[in-house]
């Protein structure tokens, strides 16, 4: 619950901020190694100095999956509704459960089928119900896109989360996504200081909340859940983003919106229930 409510922060921070995409990715992620530095330095100093090589090319590829997923679903933020976007990336639930059972072996109990695909049927009843602003294909495609990277980081974290500590493999994937932005930044050609401190603020914000309260959280669960139970949590995301999108950016859900909310919130309820089973 507290990862879910701090992920559906990000969605209305990066709606305010007015920088490019990847800076505010950037931003996000340098204040968040900072954060972890202390920790990592000190308690976790030993266990740092015992990472394998394997351990540090799977979260370089992690680092840079999530750098993916933060540039695009950033970017779609930009041209589509706060409702439409995070329903869309919710998806990654469909990618993960895929590669789960294909990749690592798992096993999704048939409750757990049914839960998925109840899940994506109250995410596809939200989006069809959104206003003209979700119509837009370019922001649409985008959140797919940012979907399939995120499904991706979250998969790579469910073998490095059995045998790494929850702060040791966040710092070195967010430390990789960190400087995976900053290259794409300085390929791209744009500039990655010279903005108005509030953007330094939310990108801040956007480390502590969204990161640490958010992502850290569910890597931390990825040791004892399985990455498709993960995800399927994920997917309660747009019903907060939206509900925190009508008083400050005036989007109104409509009947059908709340009605996919309500699928939304069962289909992970009953997930739940195949989980514990």
């Amino acid at each position: 619950m507290l990862g879910v409510l701090g992920i559906s922060i990000s969605a209305i921070l990066v709606r305010w901020s007015q920088a490019p995409s990847v800076v505010t990715a950037a931003y996000r992620l340098g204040w968040t190694v900072l954060l972890l530095l202390p920790a990592v330095l000190t308690k976790f100093r030993r266990e740092l100095l015992r990472v394998r090589p394997r351990d540090l090319w799977l979260c370089a590829l992690s680092g840079l999956c999530l750098a993916l997923h933060f540039l695009t679903w950033f970017e779609s933020l930009k041209w589509t509704g706060v409702a439409i976007s995070t329903v869309l990336v919710s998806t990654e639930v469909i990618f993960t459960a895929l590669g789960f059972a294909l990749f690592l072996k798992g096993k999704i109990p048939p409750m757990g089928v049914a839960a998925i695909l109840l899940d994506f049927g109250g995410s596809a009843v939200l989006a069809l119900a959104g206003d003209g602003e979700g119509s837009q294909l370019y922001g649409n495609l985008l959140a797919l896109a940012a979907a399939v990277f995120v499904a991706m980081y979250t998969l790579i974290g469910r073998i490095q989360r059995g045998y790494l500590s929850t702060t040791v493999y966040t710092f070195l994937t967010y430390l990789a996504c960190f400087l995976a932005l900053v290259l794409m930044a300085l390929c791209s050609g744009t500039p990655l200081v010279g903005y108005p401190p509030r953007e330094w603020l939310i990108g801040l914000g956007l480390a502590v909340l969204c990161t640490l309260m958010g992502h850290s959280l569910f890597s931390w669960c990825l040791k004892y859940l399985s990455p498709a139970y993960v995800s399927a949590v994920k997917l309660c995301e747009p019903v907060f983003s939206g509900a925190l999108a009508v008083p400050l950016f005036g989007e109104i859900p409509g009947p059908m919106q709340l009605l996919g909310a309500a699928v939304i919130l069962g289909s992970v309820l009953l997930y739940t229930k195949a989980e514990a089973s």
